[in-house]
């Protein structure tokens, strides 16, 4: 439960972070007359901001904290003049470890303005738009009002539209499909791990046996995308319920429900395949939010348990194909050495190593605190096969 003081009374209302943010200890009232530095000043300082005033006023002030997170002070800027090093002689760990703090202390600061949400998902602001759909899809159904961040609930109403719309996924040779990702479920938007899976040449053990395995479903497009190519049984796993029912309603729109079964699983489904895919989380740190599931993969463990486990659950002349970044080489915080002995360590071996540039812009973005590391990333589709 959150608290506070209005109008000489005390309010409390459920308190609700996707993030799991604890709920904010000091809380003031704030409307359409407080100003964008007193709101960076009370946020600076930990006090957040229910707000009361017009929906769209309340957009403009998160927009204006955004300008001042993101635009730092005359002494941080000396500062940072005084003791700035180059990029390319600093410790590519240190700049990941500081580009993650720094996101860490802008989502707090941004995370201070409140918004206090009806049972009925309704929000009691001026000029406030209807949510009812998005937050339904996101926090169910509710018994009682509610608290949550507005920074969040944009972020709500933006994955609401995404799944209303989808994600545009070329099949080749002019056919297109959508996927439609739910909230916090990571969205298929880097199109080049998708041609990798689209180019690869199938293992032939599939002719005997055509059956694969998605290991990590997510949207599910991996294992649309492997059905388009005519395997005829696909079994998807994944622990997320989320990313579950998520994949289970991308399989039945396309339908390609009477081949894809998802299972909830760690890692591996019971038996066998001729082919077995997974796209880990490419970067191997600590998540600091359950949103972050999908990027972080601390200690590289669902990459080294998809291989240790690989060879036991391929037919005979099967594939594992890994989808991988290398960015967390160019960061420092895995070697290529590294997944080789992992590779050699699970009695596999590398047939043959498919690669594609990422086009996504901040590959290209000049102002990103890891463009070095990004301007040289390449990833990867791995196909393994047991020694």
């Amino acid at each position: 439960m959150i608290q506070w003081q209005e109008n000489g009374e005390l309010f409390f209302a459920r308190w609700h972070s996707e993030n799991g943010i604890l709920p904010h200890k000091r809380i003031l009232i704030g409307d359409d007359t407080l100003t964008a530095d007193q709101a960076y000043r009370y946020a600076c300082e930990g006090t957040a901001i229910l707000y009361r005033g017009d929906f769209q006023n309340a957009r403009q002030l998160l927009q204006a904290l955004v300008r001042r997170v993101e635009r730092p002070s005359k002494k941080s800027q000396r500062l940072e003049k005084k003791n700035s090093v180059s990029p390319a002689v600093q410790n590519p760990i240190d700049i990941f470890n500081q580009y993650r703090l720094a996101q860490s202390q802008r989502a707090r600061i941004l995370g201070m303005i409140l918004v206090h949400i009806q049972a009925d998902h309704t929000i009691p602001l001026r000029r406030a738009p209807d949510v009812r759909q998005a937050c339904q899809e996101v926090y169910g159904a509710q018994t009682q009002a509610y608290v949550v961040s507005l920074r969040e609930l944009l972020g709500v109403i933006s994955a609401h539209e995404w799944r209303k719309k989808g994600v545009p996924i070329s099949l080749g040779e002019g056919r297109e499909i959508r996927i439609h990702p739910h909230y916090g479920v990571f969205s298929p938007v880097r199109g080049e791990y998708i041609d990798l899976v689209l180019n690869a040449p199938l293992p032939e053990s599939l002719q005997a046996s055509s059956t694969a395995f998605d290991i990590g479903v997510g949207s599910g497009v991996l294992s649309v995308l492997l059905a388009s190519r005519q395997i005829e049984r696909i079994v998807a796993t994944d622990q997320d319920d989320r990313a579950m029912i998520c994949a289970k309603e991308n399989i039945e729109r396309l339908n390609f429900a009477n081949r894809i079964s998802v299972e909830k699983a760690h890692l591996f489904p019971r038996g066998k395949a001729a082919l077995i895919v997974c796209n880990p989380p490419w970067l191997p740190a600590r998540p600091s939010s359950p949103l972050e599931h999908a990027v972080y993969d601390p200690g590289s463990q669902m990459l080294r348990g998809f291989l240790a486990g690989l060879k036991d659950h391929l037919l005979p002349g099967g594939e594992g194909w890994l989808v991988l970044s290398d960015l967390a080489e160019h960061l420092g915080l895995r070697s290529r050495e590294q997944l080789l002995s992992w590779i050699e360590d699970a009695d596999l071996k590398v047939i043959d190593r498919m690669e594609i540039k990422p086009r996504h812009p901040k590959a290209s973005d000049l102002t990103n605190p890891l463009y070095v590391a990004r301007s040289r990333e390449m990833t990867s589709l791995w196909r393994l096969a047991p020694r």
